[in-house]
């Protein structure tokens, strides 16, 4: 299987929730994941839901944990409605050492900004994305 990297996603009929708080991706040993640039990673896990439509049932949710590529900033809550800045998927294939194959997809995004963000405090937040990070 040959993976598929940085598929761009569209995410508007969804509502996004913050399940965990975001924070810098570390490795099993504890040290921070940074990117080829050496900027920190940082991981948020979201609630993702499909948006109810009229007259059809809504699907459960899912549980997604994001790698961010930029520090998300302050003022994130739990249960905080977000948005992602440039989401995308990737598909993935793993060996593991007994010998089976795992197949998924992970999401990436360039940041995190409230939904339906208003004023100064999503205004700085796309800012603070729109630089790609800092180191």
């Amino acid at each position: 299987m040959s993976a598929i990297k940085d598929l761009p996603v569209l995410l508007s009929g969804h509502r996004l929730s913050v399940v965990e708080l975001p924070c810098p991706k570390t490795k099993d040993d504890g040290t921070p994941v940074v990117n080829r640039d050496g900027v920190t990673q940082f991981v948020v896990a979201l609630f993702m839901k499909l948006l109810p439509q009229p007259g059809q049932r809504t699907p459960k949710g899912e549980e997604v944990r994001v790698t961010l590529e930029t520090d998300p900033g302050e003022g994130f809550e739990e249960g905080m409605r977000v948005e992602l800045v440039n989401p995308r998927v990737s598909t993935y294939q793993i060996k593991t050492d007994d010998g089976r194959e795992l197949f998924g997809v992970s999401f990436k995004a360039t940041g995190l900004i409230p939904a339906n963000g208003h004023g100064s405090a999503y205004d700085a937040a796309v800012a603070r994305h729109a630089g790609g990070g800092e180191k």
